[in-house]
């Protein structure tokens, strides 16, 4: 990749055995390697003939979801999902790994294979001062956090779903708002999990930390403040030991966050292995479909989804060509068009977000488009300098082991705007989510296209873009940049 910002997310989890369908060996009893299936029965109806099929043709069923149809299921069969996808009961199946569990070709990610969004380990903490580091914090002045956090900053009854990597719970910026008892880990199996081991980050890889810091860091005198700094988050991880995050990973925090009182995710990951899940493949589209129904039936629930766009400088609204999928085996060049879609950023219902830096320009990795960019926010970028006192342009913000950090990338423009809506839902607790977008949309400041529509931040051409819709500026940032000021006085 091109930028140290190339990909939304990630991360650890501990299987439990209360997921699994009864009747069923556990996963030590199975002989060889086996891949990963959802298969998708009636909609909200019964699944009995679903599994019977699945059983029929050769699978094991891991998890079931009756609430939205979906079964999550492993065989050693590699034409399992052509084979069950016929049988009585099945409206759709797919492999959700791309069959690489079955092959010498699967690679494991690891934790240095993963690229940081910190620019730097840690920062002192400065002396005296409400915030002691909150003179580096340009992205919540851009959004007018700190004039809103004078009014308001969200209320206690507010849950924030944190799907993501696992938040460390003991960070002192962030203690006092994590929730425990609604937190769970989802990455292995897709099977819920609540022991803290299973939604804890790995200790070296601080994204999901960091991104809860940007939702809900504490006012305490302490380092940094949040959007939302008296709101709650949940730590919602949905990736797993090898930082990954497959289809049933995803399937499994949405319907937590349904089921558990959480009113705003914030999501800054995209679902492996493909960045762009296609509906022209049988595998694919099952695998989007399932993840479709799982984000319907959260936002059904009253949930406000908010995603990253990503991070490839690509024009969503039109084919782009995708190079990196899929990316757990090896990548082949493809050319996706409107029947592929990055999830969760450009699902159905979901606030997509597009990043923009210091100087409120898009920044110059940041996935863009027309069609499918709701706002943008802060994310950070090395051509926009601020005039702060560590003229870094990344985000700062929490990290891991009690330590600060810069964080960069729609990763670090998704948490803004799902602070910016828990103050909304905070200031209006009777409002609808529909409502809730409709002013989050009404309040965005807008920002419009450069002259002529094209920008090339760096003057080589490498990330060149051309931003639709002249002064409304729609085609970079969507109904503008979001307002935390207007989210807590309209």
């Amino acid at each position: 990749m091109r930028s140290g910002v190339g990909r939304v997310l990630v991360a650890t989890v501990v299987l439990t055995a209360a997921g699994l369908a009864t009747g069923q060996p556990a996963a030590a009893d199975r002989q060889g390697p086996v891949a990963h299936f959802v298969v998708l029965g009636p909609e909200g109806g019964p699944l009995e003939k679903t599994e019977e099929s699945v059983r029929d043709a050769g699978g094991q069923v891991l998890q079931r979801w009756p609430q939205i149809g979906v079964v999550v299921v492993v065989s050693e069969r590699a034409d399992f999902a052509a084979a069950v996808r016929p049988l009585p009961g099945v409206a759709a199946a797919g492999a959700t790994r791309d069959l690489v569990e079955l092959t010498e070709g699967a690679r494991s990610r690891g934790l240095d294979d993963r690229p940081s969004l910190s620019k730097k380990d840690s920062v002192a903490v400065a002396a005296g001062g409400a915030e002691p580091l909150a003179a580096n914090q340009w992205g919540m002045r851009q959004i007018g956090a700190d004039r809103a956090n004078d009014i308001s900053g969200g209320s206690r009854d507010l849950l924030v779903g944190v799907l993501d990597g696992g938040v460390d719970a003991g960070h002192p910026d962030l203690a006092a708002n994590v929730d425990a008892a609604k937190s769970v880990g989802c990455g292995d199996e897709g099977v819920p999990d609540t022991s803290p081991a299973a939604w804890a980050p790995p200790p070296d890889f601080s994204h999901g930390t960091a991104v809860a810091g940007i939702i809900a860091a504490a006012r305490n005198g302490v380092g940094i403040a949040g959007v939302a700094p008296n709101v709650r988050v949940a730590s919602v991880r949905i990736a797993d030991d090898d930082l990954w995050i497959y289809p049933e990973y995803a399937i499994c925090g949405y319907i937590w966050a349904a089921e558990h009182g959480i009113q705003v995710t914030s999501a800054s990951i995209f679902v492996d292995p493909w960045v762009r899940w296609c509906d022209d493949d049988p595998d694919q589209a099952a695998g989007a479909e399932a993840m479709r129904r799982a984000i319907d039936y959260a936002a059904g629930r009253g949930v406000v989804n908010v995603a990253a766009l990503g991070n490839f400088n690509w024009d969503m609204s039109h084919p782009v060509l995708d190079t990196f999928s899929p990316d757990n085996g090896e990548p082949v060049e493809r050319l996706t068009d409107d029947n592929c879609a990055l999830v969760p950023g450009e699902a159905p219902g979901v606030v997509a977000v597009s990043a923009i830096g210091a100087a409120k320009r898009k920044t110059f990795y940041s996935n863009y488009g027309i069609r499918d960019l709701d706002v943008t926010a802060p994310g950070g970028d090395a051509l926009q300098i601020p005039n702060t006192p560590d003229r870094d342009p990344g985000i700062l913000t929490t990290m891991n082991n009690g330590a600060w950090g810069y964080f960069g990338g729609t990763s670090a423009a998704a948490p803004h705007v799902a602070g910016v809506v828990a103050l909304i839902r905070s200031t209006h607790p009777g409002w609808s989510p529909r409502r809730v977008v409709a002013a989050l949309h009404r309040d965005a400041d807008p920002l419009p296209c450069p002259p002529g529509g094209w920008f090339d931040p760096d003057g080589t051409g490498d990330w060149l873009a051309n931003c639709q819709g002249g002064r409304s500026g729609q085609g970079f940032y969507g109904s503008g940049l979001v307002d935390a000021l207007d989210a807590v006085t309209r």
